[in-house]
Parts: structure tokens; C-alpha cells; sequence
């Protein structure tokens, strides 16, 4: 947002700077119990990842524990992990999504 002060008998407008919001990895980890295929569906469904794009994150997931989906601002991130978190509950898989700041 711009003000205006006052120098010397003149207006001059002053910008702030804003800062660009924080940004947070939103992640899936591994488990047992969840099939890969149901993974890639995720990636697929919620993140718009191609079926090789997905395929390469799940293997990842299954391989290091852990596979980062995408960096969003917290509140596009907790939806996500809402979003993800739900879907898995209700296809009664044990899938867990998380979020960090990055």
C-alpha cells in the first residue's frame, strides 16, 4: 500500500515493501499398509502430477520415507494435507500427509 508524506512542502508516495508469505512443503509419508497405486492416485488427483511425475514422488515416498508433493503458502498447504488426509480415510488407507515450513 502506498502513503503519501510530506518532504519539504512537496508529496512524495512511499511504498512499502511487502514480504512474499512463508512457504510450506507439503509431504507424504511412508507406511506399510498403503498401495502405491493409491499413492499415485493422490498425487494425481491433488497435486496435478502427471502419472511419471507421480510415479517418480511415490517411489520416493516409498523408498526415503518420505516425498515432498509441493511448496505452497500455509493456508493452500493445509488444505491440501485436509484434502489428502480426508480422501485417505475415506478409502480406509493408514496414508499420512504433513506439512513443514520450509
Amino acid at each position: 500500500m502506498a502513503t503519501r508524506i510530506q518532504d519539504e512542502g512537496s508529496l512524495a508516495a512511499q511504498r512499502e515493501k511487502v514480504k512474499p508469505p512463508r512457504m510450506f512443503k507439503v509431504l507424504l509419508l511412508n507406511d506399510d499398509y498403503t498401495p502405491m497405486e493409491f499413492v499415485i492416485v493422490v498425487l494425481r488427483r491433488f497435486f496435478s502430477m502427471d502419472a511419471e511425475q507421480a510415479t517418480r514422488i511415490m517411489l520416493k515416498v516409498h523408498n526415503e520415507g518420505r516425498g515432498v508433493c509441493g511448496m505452497y503458502p500455509r493456508d493452500v498447504a493445509a488444505t491440501k494435507v485436509e484434502q489428502v488426509s480426508a480422501f485417505a480415510r475415506q478409502s480406509q488407507h493408514p496414508l499420512a500427509c504433513v506439512m513443514e515450513e520450509n
